[in-house]
């Protein structure tokens, strides 16, 4: 074989060894996406969760010129769908649409195989929904400061009902105990539903309630709401105080969703995903569909989301370890 031939067929075999490699480069993240992206819910079908991912996804697939798949992983309080995103590759094809407590609450609660806050990259919040502060029409208070006087005079005289252990509900419950310095009995039920039934028969009297399913019976005269848990008053329910504004410093128990990805997705992809995330969160059709889900839109940068995360985390450890609470 000549020089002239041999040197051809060195080039050609470096080309042919590095090429996928080459290919790869220049399709990621320059030309992302150039596939169908998976979403990870950590929840079954027919939730709130749910319900937002169908809402977003359809405007994402429009907007990226790839369809979005929505894939529900429930199990474990969430963390089996934040396990599978954490270990999948960061090349912006796996994404898990982040719960609050699955985010804030289950590192304390749980044993988990990763860490949240190193195996996840931020990208932005999507939405919040608060809670109301209700009671049964039979408990002698019609404020949050007469609950608080008479759960002084008589503590441990009322139940407090939550969707079970280490739940939203749960936790804003064991907070109001913690910064009102009064005493509940503490009874978790198998989902929100069964917790607010349990008020309304009388079985207990107080919850913390998501704002979509307590507001009609509060109008019907069937629960008394003393309160939300915003941080700001909630857009379906503005005559109502905020727990802030009632004297409980950083009382903010909103659940809230959020898009995260593997660490180590390249920063166009990441930015790729918030600004279109940003743009169909924007759109009037959305907050039309969200409205009667309870959620409100809320965006942020990937910096804000992380500074969140640290900060919430911080609160429920503490008063996770302080009423001693267990994961089931």
């Amino acid at each position: 074989m000549s020089r002239r031939s041999r040197t051809i067929a060195t080039v050609a075999l470096t080309l042919f060894s590095i090429g996928p490699f080459a290919w790869s480069m220049a399709a990621a993240p320059s030309e992302y996406p150039t596939r169908p992206i998976r979403l990870l819910v950590p929840f079954a079908p027919g939730g709130g969760a749910d319900a937002l991912a169908r809402i977003v996804t359809p405007k994402l697939s429009e907007f990226m010129g790839q369809q979005w798949v929505v894939d529900n992983r429930g199990g474990a309080a969430g963390n089996i769908a934040a396990e599978t995103v954490a270990h999948a590759a960061p090349d912006g094809y796996t994404v898990f649409q982040g719960f609050s407590t699955v985010l804030t609450v289950n590192p304390t609660l749980y044993k988990l195989s990763f860490d949240i806050q190193k195996d996840l990259q931020p990208v932005t919040l999507l939405a919040t929904a608060q809670y109301i502060l209700v009671v049964h029409p039979s408990v002698q208070a019609s404020s949050v400061k007469e609950l608080v006087a008479l759960l002084k005079a008589k503590p441990r005289s009322l139940n407090c009902a939550s969707a079970g252990v280490g739940s939203p509900l749960h936790l804003a419950c064991e907070l109001f105990q913690k910064r009102a310095g009064v005493q509940l009995v503490h009874i978790p039920y198998k989902g929100g539903g069964p917790a607010a039934a349990s008020v309304l028969s009388g079985e207990a009297q107080v919850l913390f309630g998501s704002v979509a399913s307590s507001l009609p019976l509060v109008k019907a005269g069937r629960l008394k709401a003393l309160a939300t848990t915003g941080a700001h008053r909630s857009k379906v329910a503005p005559d109502l105080p905020t727990m802030i504004e009632l004297g409980f410093p950083d009382f903010d128990v909103s659940t809230w969703y959020s898009f995260m990805v593997p660490h180590g997705t390249p920063a166009a992809i990441v930015s790729r995903i918030h600004d279109e995330t940003v743009k169909a969160l924007d759109r009037p059709d959305v907050h039309q569909l969200m409205g009667p889900q309870g959620l409100e839109p809320e965006t942020s940068t990937p910096e804000a989301l992380a500074a969140r995360i640290r900060a919430e985390s911080k609160v429920w450890a503490e008063v996770i370890k302080s009423a001693g609470i267990k994961a089931e």
